[in-house]
């Protein structure tokens, strides 16, 4: 459920919001990274869910560029 809450809302942003949060995601993602590579990190289920997040983020991207297209 969280997942089609979290869509919904990528749906409501501009195409320069979601570029920002993609962007924003992927600084994450790598602190995270890096925090695993140095065992500081306890919760290692979050990278693979920022990185679904970073997938689900590039999908609404690529429809909005298609629907402006058309």
């Amino acid at each position: 459920m969280k997942a089609k809450k979290y869509l919904e809302e990528l749906n409501g942003k501009s195409a320069a919001d979601l570029t920002q949060e993609l962007v924003a995601a992927k600084k994450e993602l790598f602190n995270l990274r890096f925090q695993n590579a140095t065992n500081q990190l306890d919760n290692t289920a979050r990278i693979r869910e920022v990185r679904k997040n970073i997938a689900r983020i590039q999908t609404v991207i690529t429809q909005k560029t298609k629907v402006a297209e058309s």
